[in-house]
């Protein structure tokens, strides 16, 4: 496979620590361009990984094939229609959107270009495994624990997230986890401080119910799946689990979804569904 060249939105903390060095390492893709609304830290960045430093998002455009995002959710809602309508493929973050209706808008723009979502659990093969074993029983109920000091201080306290709380950050994966062990949610509610630990009851369509925990502002993290049925009690901690096997898989993913142009099913519309179901939850 040719590898796709990437231009890069971003140049913050996850941009440096995840996907400018995800794309260069290649080789299934390329890390073609940088831009970001610092000039200095895009140019920094490009620099370190070898690619091209970008004036201007059109310039950027021009300078790749597809594009991913390490930006706060509400510049993606802004920037993603405008490089689908330049024909890109779109790597996004979650959430897709900082808003409900931020999200439905890039999802109904972005719809003629292939999308591809970082839920980086889900490309990880330790949890794969994990969700195969979990689908071959009948879960009866399942509980996720996501739990960091991301929101006390740090590169990753960012003004988003400090505003909006775990929910919009860590719900995605959490949501997303929990109906591939149990299936679809058809009713879900939430309670607690989005900025210090929410409590997240789910109802599904098997008649499962499921739980999570969610909180950045705790000392002590935990990143853990639990299935429960009349047979089996599955368990999985991926607490401190080395994300590199998931960066791997994602990339080889995203290439493919960029050459061939079939859906992902982790694609914007993904995206979108999660971020109902959090709103959903914020209504009850």
């Amino acid at each position: 496979m040719i590898p796709v060249e990437v231009g890069l939105i971003g140049a913050g903390p996850w941009a440096h620590d995840m996907h400018a060095p995800v794309l260069a390492a290649g080789p299934e893709t390329r890390l073609a361009a940088v831009w970001a609304r610092r000039a200095d830290a895009a140019s920094a960045l490009a620099h370190e990984f070898g690619a091209r430093a970008c004036a201007s998002v059109e310039e950027l455009f021009d300078s790749c094939e597809a594009v991913a995002f390490a930006v706060p959710p509400d510049v993606q809602a802004d920037l993603a229609p405008a490089a689908a309508r330049a024909g890109k493929a779109l790597l996004l973050e979650k959430p897709v959107g900082l808003t409900l209706d931020q999200a439905r808008r890039v999802a109904d723009e972005v719809s003629g270009v292939p999308t591809q979502l970082v839920l980086t659990r889900r490309y990880h093969p330790a949890y794969r495994d994990f969700i195969e074993r979990a689908r071959a029983v009948e879960v009866t109920g399942a509980r996720a624990w996501h739990l960091h000091g991301a929101l006390l201080g740090g590169a990753y306290a960012t003004p988003w997230r400090r505003e909006h709380g775990v929910l919009l950050d860590l719900g995605p994966h959490s949501l997303d986890l929990l109906e591939a062990v149990a299936g679809p949610v058809t009713a879900i509610r939430a309670t607690g401080d989005p900025r210090r630990w929410v409590e997240v009851t789910c109802e599904h369509a098997s008649g499962a119910v499921s739980s999570a925990a969610l909180s950045g502002s705790v000392g002590q993290p935990l990143s853990r799946l639990s299935c429960y049925g009349s047979r089996a009690a599955l368990d999985f901690d991926g607490t401190g689990l080395d994300h590199a096997p998931a960066w791997a898989v994602l990339r080889r993913e995203f290439a493919a979804t960029v050459r061939t142009g079939r859906p992902h099913e982790l694609d914007v519309r993904r995206g979108l569904h999660l971020q109902e179901l959090i709103a959903a939850a914020l209504r009850r």
